[in-house]
């Protein structure tokens, strides 16, 4: 069988125009331009992309997290609709988990739509746990967000985790063709 790559890349200004392709597929245009390039500028955000050079627009996915203090903030995680249910999600999701713990930071957050039942999942996956709810935190319906929360990134029992999610990425990956590498770092 034929594994096809997937690439985690850091974001770059170049990208900007296949952010702004993802975001609309995803969420119909939940941020601007303007929006991520702020992102992209921040020292203290983080940008994960995931490529591949089989598809048209190569950009499958993105995760973005700010560092506040030893904390991840998970501001988004995305995979393109036709992307979906591959194992994209969990790959990206461990590369942000990774990069957090690289970076040195304990914890990660994330707020996500209560309704999100198959995002929910994904993050009880990866030991996620429900902290609070913020009521009627999304603007555009209303809707209660609720506070997931993941501490001792930096425990060495989480080395071990993350390994163990590799495995299972990995895995889960190569069930749909896909392998996972990693390219660069933020400079």
């Amino acid at each position: 069988m034929i594994s096809l790559d997937l690439e985690i890349q850091l974001l770059k200004k170049e990208h900007l125009s296949a952010l702004l392709e993802l975001d609309r597929a995803c969420f119909g245009g939940l941020w601007t331009m303007e929006g991520y390039q702020r992102e992209l500028d921040s020292p203290n955000s983080e940008c994960l992309g995931l490529f591949s050079p089989v598809s048209n627009s190569r950009l499958l996915g993105m995760g973005c997290f700010w560092s506040i203090l030893e904390e991840a903030h998970i501001t988004i995680l995305a995979v393109h609709p036709q992307y979906h249910r591959q194992g994209l999600g969990q790959a990206l999701l461990y590369s942000v988990l990774k990069t957090a713990c690289d970076r040195g930071l304990e914890r990660a957050t994330l707020e996500v739509r209560a309704s999100n039942l198959k995002a929910i999942s994904l993050y009880q996956k990866f030991d996620f746990k429900t902290a609070g709810r913020r009521r009627r935190y999304y603007q555009d319906n209303g809707e209660d967000a609720l506070i997931l929360w993941l501490s001792d990134l930096q425990h060495p029992k989480f080395q071990v985790t993350l390994d163990h999610w590799h495995s299972i990425v990995s895995d889960r990956l190569g069930k749909s063709c896909w392998q996972l590498i990693f390219q660069g770092s933020k400079e």
